[in-house]
Order: structure tokens, then sequence, then C-alpha cells
């Protein structure tokens, strides 16, 4: 299956997508059909922050349309903050949608986390994963919310983080775990990356943007079907 993403929103997670799913593929022995296409993040930032569903949608349908053009059978978008319009942009695709959140309530689950905790952009905390955890609860520091979702969007913009910034996160996330009692920490943004590869923070930590690659990998070697992928239409 030929796999569409919308990238760009950020840089950094885009580069993960691309080597994270070239390794999948490699490891399967199977060849990857792949078009990437590049929004613009400060008109996704901008759109984001003042809840424009619509103009938001809007552009990745004409994205879609670039996609689908270039032969991909389905379109998935490589930002969880930028899920902030996907209901919206469902009816408006000219292809399949493939969620990156849908599938995270069933792998807490199969993980047996009771409790996660939530690093990312600020609807992402705020709405806790969109409402759309139903099996496993989350939590976030709901008066830090400002201050990481701001670094957040400070890092996924520039594609590095500090020192500085990564210590934030990391002491976010210990504390999640100790005070929240937060089984992991879930890097509901796909530009966390910068902050946590390489890294053992000395807890749980379970990067959204894998799950949602195993689920790519799986659909382009045929091993998924689109129904099966829950992909939205």
């Amino acid at each position: 299956m030929h796999i569409g993403l919308i990238g760009g929103i950020g840089v950094a997670a885009t580069v993960v997508y691309y080597q994270r799913l070239s390794a999948a593929m490699a490891a399967r022995g199977k060849p990857m059909e792949l078009t990437i296409v590049h929004a613009d993040v400060q008109e996704l930032i901008r759109n984001n922050l003042a809840d424009e569903r619509d103009a938001q949608a809007q552009v990745y349908a004409g994205l879609i349309d670039r996609l689908k053009a270039a032969g991909a059978d389905c379109a998935a978008i490589t930002s969880l903050g930028g899920h902030f319009c996907y209901d919206e942009t469902v009816p408006l695709s000219s292809l399949s949608l493939v969620s990156a959140v849908k599938p995270l309530d069933a792998y807490f689950a199969s993980q047996g986390f009771g409790t996660v905790g939530l690093l990312g952009t600020r609807v992402v905390m705020q709405t806790k994963l969109y409402g759309q955890l139903g099996q496993t609860r989350a939590v976030a520091f709901e008066d830090e919310i400002e201050v990481l979702g701001q670094t957040y969007q400070d890092m996924a913009v520039a594609g590095v983080c500090s020192n500085q910034d990564r210590a934030l996160f990391l002491d976010a996330g210990r504390r999640m775990v100790d005070d929240l009692n937060a089984d992991a920490v879930v890097l509901a943004g796909t530009d966390l990356n910068l902050a946590f590869d390489g890294r053992d923070p000395g807890y749980k930590v379970v990067d959204a943007l894998d799950v949602h690659v195993d689920m790519l990998a799986r659909l382009a070697s045929d091993e998924m079907t689109l129904e099966e992928a829950g992909a939205d239409r």
C-alpha cells in the first residue's frame, strides 16, 4: 500500500516518521511506497491556537489531494497536535485517513497501563488526547500546560531541543510518575523524540509516534487493511 504523509509539522517529526517507517519496512524485507507533502507549521499553529478547525481542514484537504494525485492509497497527519481538526478533515479528504490517536487507547490497555501522563501541545494535554482514551486514564499538570505547551511548540518549530527544555520535559515526566501515579509517560507530541531519544529517564516512556508508525508499516506491507486499521473516510 502506498502511504501518504502530511509532513512539516514539524520537520523533525517528519524525519523520524520517515526513518522509522523505512526501518520497519527494511526489517520486513519489503519495498516502501511513500509520498510526503510539506505543510506550513506556522499556519497550523495559528489555526490551532485560534481553534480554526475548518480552515486547517481545508488546508489538509488540498494536501491530501496532492497525495492522491501522487498515487497514495491513504493519508496520515504526522502531528498529534495537528489532529485537532481531524473530524473536520475526514469529510473533505479524498483519501482514507489513518489516525495517530485512535490506536493509542488499545495500545495502552494492551500494556496494562491504568494511568498515563501526557506531554505535548496545549490542546493535546487539555483535552487528554481529544477525549479518545476510554480504557486508560490520562493525566497532565493542569497548572503547567501553558509553559509545557509553549516550550513544546517552540522546540517543534526550531527542530532542536536545548538542554534546558530537555530538563523541563524529563522532570515533568518524572513528576507525573511520582505525583500523579502515571504508569507511563506518553510522548503525545511527535517532536518530543528531540528531548527523549537516546536517554533513559528512569521511568516508562511511550512514544505515540511509534504506535502510529507500526500501524502504517503494517498497512504499507499489506499485513493490515484500512478497515482493520479503523481508517476514516
